[in-house]
């Protein structure tokens, strides 16, 4: 589940002003301290990333052709893909 900015400050917040553990402050807002313990260090949400997830066969097919000894990192680097979708 995603939480909005707001309240994550305010969870840490409370914790901060009432003195409260990780283990409390997740038991009054009802989420896990895992959450809690995390949003102390890095309270904004990382970015997603929007990567392409599948290559065109037939283009993948030439790539291998031009470049036989490719390692899959550069495979994947050229169709701005991951390495697990090479």
């Amino acid at each position: 589940m995603s939480y909005s900015i707001d309240f994550r400050r305010k969870v840490i917040f409370t914790m901060e002003e009432e003195g409260l553990s990780i283990r409390e402050t997740a038991k009054q807002f009802r989420i896990g301290s895992a959450s809690v313990s995390h949003w102390i260090n890095q309270i904004e949400p990382k970015a997603s990333t929007t990567r392409q997830r599948k290559i065109d066969k037939s283009e993948f097919i030439k790539d291998i052709a031009q470049y036989p000894d490719a390692y899959q990192k550069k495979r994947a680097e050229r169709f701005g893909v991951c390495q697990k979708a090479i």
